[in-house]
């Protein structure tokens, strides 16, 4: 009853953030969303064409997908839209099924919108939000490498004015590029240079200026008073249609199967995208956030999209940015961006036959650009050997095969990471120390610490299962090698996050073997869900409950209690607190010199 209750509220068209509507806030919400008209006007033209479709497609995206996805989703300044990354896997997963730009590729792009709705719904249905979070950063920052290297090497040709064959990886297209460059039209190449130059000085002078608007400008003019159409320099079509029109794609039964990869990966990258940037606004504006409500947000305006000529699309972190730079208050600036973006068409739509596609490529190309974090590459490369093994590999993936193998890749080889990590837990030699005038345990090999010589004391950090008692079983065997003749054991398990039968095996084993050796063994579990745990799985049938402790200081006054005296009265290490009950080596006043009366770990 409760989960239906809970899948109404989702699709329910009644928004919590209703009540939040005022005078004030629509007055912030319009004005936002008219800078966010300018910005998406020359975006949605480019991202089509990133996608291969023609530019109407990417203004209607802009209009139905930001609708549905503010209405129905949870963030209350993101706006969603056509993006580079979704229209770069739309390209890569459709380029080799039917030509760019054609009916049957048009009707193949708007089939697989609605199924990777369909797929986000899903996903949304069955509140999987927390799992799409766990995919490595690592991951998205190889993809998206990957794919702003295939998004500039596509329009290579289009800067330079050369005609290629479309479709193929980023070595394939540069190739091809290479063998035609006698075809090099110097204008084409002067209008690609001209409008990728005003991006970034625009870029530069201001952030607030839609420099991609001003730069099309540029080029539409330098276009003109060149003479771009009579020299031979493609020019984009007139936009058949402003008004997006309702109407199901038609693709055979047969076509579906073929649709369902670059589905699957459309939706999981428009996934991964929303929510990071939906997470990362709420966060900074201190705002609860539901990322299963946004799933479904997601999947409902990329189903609806797919009925009204409308592709794939996913949060846009720029034009969130803006939006929440602007002032925007609620989810209703993304709807105004929308109705201001239909307005500004009726104005500006016939002057779009005066675009010459060499001006579109030096934006795209700055686009793609603008997509390489290399800061976050350099952190990751710095920082992780094995995020920078995922990183690689998702990279080598996406420019070697199809873009959307890459996704695959990084997600396999993030699941490996994360499998041998957790079959490879940390375990330390603890000893005491003193810090801030307090003494506390630390590793003894990172801080070149003498032991106690009759106790060691292990800490382990992380799951004790199947998958790790080979690794976890051979680090007590090197510290035994490492500090022989240590016959009481006490294993700290604060920091043990699951443990099986196989773990407590080896538990047991461990017990059995340092007893028939003439010690003890001493267990510190703090937390009863453990307890209760090592309770279920018989582990106190072989083990002494007398031996387990709720905290460090229990464990070492049971374990210093049974040491041997003799051994006692020639340490001079005095390592515990405990140690000042021990006979001492001649000289040293027991209950004097302990050294750790300061203090307590």
């Amino acid at each position: 009853m409760a989960n239906k209750l809970q899948l109404i509220r989702n699709f329910s068209p009644r928004r919590p953030w209703f009540a939040q509507v005022s005078r004030e806030t629509l007055r912030a919400d319009a004005l936002a969303g008219l800078t966010n008209a300018a910005i998406v006007l020359p975006q949605g033209v480019a991202f089509a064409v990133i996608a291969g479709l023609p530019p109407e497609y990417g203004l209607y995206t802009a209009m139905i997908t930001p609708v549905i996805a503010a209405l129905w989703g949870t963030s209350m300044v993101m706006v969603s839209g056509p993006t580079t990354a979704i229209s770069a896997v739309m390209f890569a997963a459709l380029a080799e099924l039917a030509p760019p730009g054609t009916p049957l590729y048009i009707q193949f792009a708007l089939t697989l919108t609605i199924i990777a709705g369909l797929f986000q719904l899903l996903a949304g249905v069955f509140r999987l939000g927390g799992l799409i979070s766990f995919i490595s950063h690592s991951v998205m920052v190889g993809f998206t490498a990957a794919a702003a290297l295939l998004i500039g090497a596509s329009q290579l040709g289009g800067a330079l004015g050369i005609e290629v064959e479309s479709g193929g990886g980023v070595i394939e297209r540069v190739a091809r590029v290479i063998e035609h460059r006698g075809g090099v039209q110097p204008l084409a190449l002067i209008l690609a240079v001209t409008t990728l130059a005003t991006v970034v000085i625009t870029q530069k002078l201001s952030r607030r200026v839609p420099a991609y608007l001003v730069a099309l400008c540029v080029g539409v003019v330098v276009g003109e008073i060149a003479g771009a159409r009579a020299a031979g320099i493609e020019m984009f079509d007139t936009l058949p249609s402003l008004v997006p029109a309702f109407g199901p794609p038609s693709v055979g039964l047969s076509d579906l199967s073929a649709l369902l990869p670059g589905a699957v990966s459309v939706g999981f990258v428009g996934l991964l995208e929303a929510i990071s940037i939906g997470r990362a606004f709420a966060m900074r504006r201190r705002e609860r956030y539901d990322a299963n409500q946004e799933i479904i947000g997601q999947g409902l305006s990329n189903v609806v999209a797919g009925f009204f000529q409308a592709y794939a699309g996913s949060g846009s972190f720029t034009r969130s940015a803006m939006n929440a730079e602007c002032g925007a208050r609620t989810p209703l600036s993304a709807v105004f961006a929308a109705g201001w973006l239909l307005a500004l068409l009726f104005v500006l739509a016939p002057f779009v036959d005066r675009i010459p596609k060499p001006a579109m490529a030096g934006i795209i190309i700055y686009v793609a650009w603008r997509l390489i974090s290399f800061g976050e590459i350099g952190h990751i490369v710095r920082s992780s050997r094995s995020e920078t093994l995922i990183l690689l590999l998702t990279f080598l993936a996406g420019i070697t095969t199809e873009l959307e193998n890459a996704i695959f890749v990084g997600v396999i080889a993030s699941l490996a990471v994360f499998l041998y990590r957790s079959s490879h837990p940390h375990i330390a030699v603890l000893a005491p120390i003193k810090r801030h005038g307090r003494r506390q345990l630390r590793g003894a090999l990172f801080h070149d610490l003498k032991q106690c010589p009759q106790v060691s004391i292990l800490r382990l950090d992380g799951p004790l299962f199947f998958g790790s008692v080979d690794h976890v079983e051979s680090e007590f065997r090197r510290f035994e090698a490492l500090f022989p003749d240590q016959p009481f054991k006490i294993l700290v398990l604060k920091g043990l996050g699951k443990i099986d039968l196989a773990g407590t095996g080896l538990l047991m084993d461990e017990f059995a073997k340092t007893r028939k050796a003439g010690g003890d063994y001493h267990l510190v579990v703090p937390f009863k869900q453990t307890v209760d745990a090592l309770q279920r799985m018989n582990l106190f049938e072989s083990f002494k409950k007398e031996n387990l402790h709720p905290n460090k200081s229990e464990a070492i006054q049971a374990a210093t209690d049974q040491l041997d005296d003799e051994i006692c009265r020639n340490c001079t290490i005095r390592a515990f607190v405990e140690c000042a009950g021990k006979p001492a080596p001649p000289g040293i006043a027991p209950d004097k010199d302990a050294p750790l009366r300061e203090g307590s770990w």
